[in-house]
């Protein structure tokens, strides 16, 4: 199967209300971003800077995703919606990720050298989510929507919060066939706070 046909059947897979190939190919800026992106790293690895640039800047123009030319990106990669996706120079993908719209993968400042970070095989993205800086996220892992990432993600953990904390590594692949939960995290965050309040509701009904 070409490179093409694998990123179409990955969408059908991921996406609920994907209908067709064809369909797909026509209509998903997440694709036409990965075809772009394509060309665009080509021009950037045989040094044709300017031509690079600005084709991954016609691609913003069409999809509202921003791809840096030098950004590695694995097969497969599934980009939902993809409306205010911003991804760093330095970043790496691997393979069958999924990211949702609203993602940055960017750096922590104005660092020369590898300054974004490496996304594993795997991976779900969930909307609005920040991972900033040059470290990894590992294999099979989940950022949950909204998080500030700032450090490296363990293989197989689910993180949240901002900035995000690891909580869970379940040491199972995710499976993203039908199980792109995005919202069914809890934060630790939130559950401090209520572990707080049910103490001093105690401490209250014993001084009383």
């Amino acid at each position: 199967m070409t490179h093409l046909g694998e990123l179409l059947q990955a969408y059908q897979e991921r996406d609920p209300a994907a209908r067709s190939r064809l369909e797909i190919f026509l209509l998903y800026p997440g694709v036409h971003a990965v075809l772009f992106h394509r060309v665009s790293h080509w021009l950037w690895r045989h040094r044709l800077h300017f031509l690079a640039r600005l084709n991954s800047q016609f691609a913003r123009f069409l999809t509202g995703i921003e791809i840096h030319p030098g950004a590695q990106i694995g097969r497969r990669l599934v980009i939902d919606h993809g409306m205010g996706i911003v991804i760093g120079e330095t970043t790496q993908i691997g393979d069958d990720c999924l990211i949702y719209h609203g993602v940055t993968l960017g750096g922590t400042g104005k660092d020369k050298g590898k300054r974004h970070p490496t996304i594993g095989n795997h991976v779900l993205i969930a909307c609005g989510a920040k991972i900033l800086g040059p470290f990894c996220v590992g294999d099979n892992s989940r950022v949950a929507a909204n998080s500030v990432v700032l450090s490296e993600v363990p293989e197989n953990a689910t993180v949240v919060g901002a900035p995000a904390q690891v909580v869970s590594i379940s040491g199972v692949r995710t499976d993203f066939v039908g199980q792109v939960d995005q919202i069914g995290i809890d934060d630790p965050v939130q559950q401090q706070l209520q572990d707080l309040e049910r103490r001093l509701q105690k401490m209250e009904e014993g001084s009383k």
